[in-house]
């Protein structure tokens, strides 16, 4: 009997020949091959021969279908433990929850669920969540499932009360990373489906009269302000923008003919991507720019998509060159209206010197960046995305 652990185990799967012989067959993670580089253990023994591949022959296919089963079971559960143990050891350490004493009852709030949820493929349960002297504490019936959540982890704080939704809502956006279960999360979410009555806490609550539809990710969702974030709640993955963290808003795509338009936020940490949400309706384009106005936000309007990264490298690069130029006011459509007929090229964003303007001729066709993406790319940059995507995984298998 040979012992191999199961981390070693790369695939393993059964197969049946035109003798009725069953067979398994186990394929090893072998260091130095595609995908496999050599670790710490392998170079200490660089002389050692690996077991790259076993086989396993039965007459029952019943027996072989349950081994092969069992052994997948064991190495999704030891490699969710090991990514589990890596993930916490990287979170902050938080301080220990102070339980309220018997003299002073924590507030309670029974029934509830929570989302991330704490994984796993028995049955869900509710939960209470706790009030406690430093912090929060949602626990259900299971030993094993309970989130700490100290209140000096808390940076921002939702209350969302049902209205066209199922659900009636308590948000957290942490600073600091904790788990729920076996995920790591900035974000903890605990709901209800009908209204809390009576609440008698403080919490940031969304502004429905100034929320409007648009993609921050890959759906529509309908996204609502608040007096401190621009927040969308409702579907996965959430959005919660602290205002406190723009720099600035440029409204691209605007135009007489225009449906809808694009929002990009640019944040004060220039190394920090460009926030988009993009195909918000043309009606909404009023409502945005009264409550950036009341925000005291600064917000521009382009006809074009501007491409933001090299607009940002190129003002890290020389952020005193770009102050000495009038900083953003290169976004002002106004002002360079005035100054030059050719609206179009002043859609071009802040350019680096050395970046020549588009033409029309062959050369669109070259690999050089371009600060300003068109509306024709914009329409179909979805699916080219996907399709460029999976032609360069191709290409890295086949080089691999």
């Amino acid at each position: 009997m040979v012992p191999f652990h199961v981390a070693t185990v790369k695939t393993v799967s059964s197969q049946q020949d035109t003798n009725r012989n069953c067979y398994i067959r186990i394929i090893f993670n072998v260091p130095g091959t595609p995908f496999t580089p050599h670790d710490a253990n392998s170079l200490k023994n660089q002389g050692a021969i690996y077991l790259k591949e076993v086989s396993f022959r039965s007459k029952d296919p019943r027996h072989i279908s349950e081994v092969v089963q069992l052994i997948k079971t064991l190495r999704r559960n030891v490699m969710a433990r090991e990514s589990e143990r890596a993930e916490r050891a990287t979170l902050v350490t938080q301080e220990k929850l102070v339980l309220a004493g018997n003299k002073f009852k924590p507030i309670r709030l029974h029934d509830l669920w929570i989302r991330p949820t704490f994984g796993g493929r028995a049955r869900k349960l509710t939960g209470t969540l706790e009030a406690h002297m430093n912090g929060f504490r949602y626990s259900t019936s299971r030993a094993d499932e309970r989130v700490d959540v100290m209140y000096g982890n808390i940076k921002h704080a939702f209350f969302q009360p049902a209205e066209k939704e199922m659900i009636t809502l308590l948000h957290f956006h942490l600073h600091n990373h904790i788990m729920v279960g076996n995920k790591k999360t900035k974000d903890v979410q605990f709901y209800v489906e009908p209204q809390f009555k009576g609440l008698d806490l403080e919490f940031d609550q969304p502004l429905r009269e100034l929320g409007f539809h648009g993609v921050p990710y890959k759906a529509s969702a309908f996204i609502v302000p608040t007096s401190s974030c621009l927040v969308e709640l409702i579907e996965t993955p959430f959005l919660v923008i602290s205002l406190s963290d723009i720099e600035i808003v440029n409204l691209e795509r605007v135009g007489l003919a225009q449906k809808n338009f694009d929002m990009a936020i640019v944040f004060k940490d220039f190394k920090r991507d460009v926030m988009r949400i993009d195909s918000i309706p043309s009606t909404s384009l009023d409502g945005i720019k009264e409550w950036l106005d009341t925000t005291d936000i600064k917000y521009y309007e382009s006809r074009l998509n501007l491409n933001w990264r090299p607009i940002l490298k190129t003002i890290m690069d020389d952020p005193q060159q770009f102050i000495e130029e009038g900083g953003w006011e290169f976004l002002n459509l106004e002002a360079t209206d005035s100054d030059s007929e050719n609206s179009a090229e002043s859609d071009q964003g802040y350019e680096p010197s050395d970046v020549e303007p588009e033409s029309d001729s062959e050369d669109d066709d070259s690999d050089s960046e371009s600060l300003v993406e068109s509306e024709d790319e914009e329409e179909d940059s979805e699916e080219d995305s996907e399709e460029e995507e999976g032609q360069d995984m191709g290409r890295v298998g086949e080089g691999s």
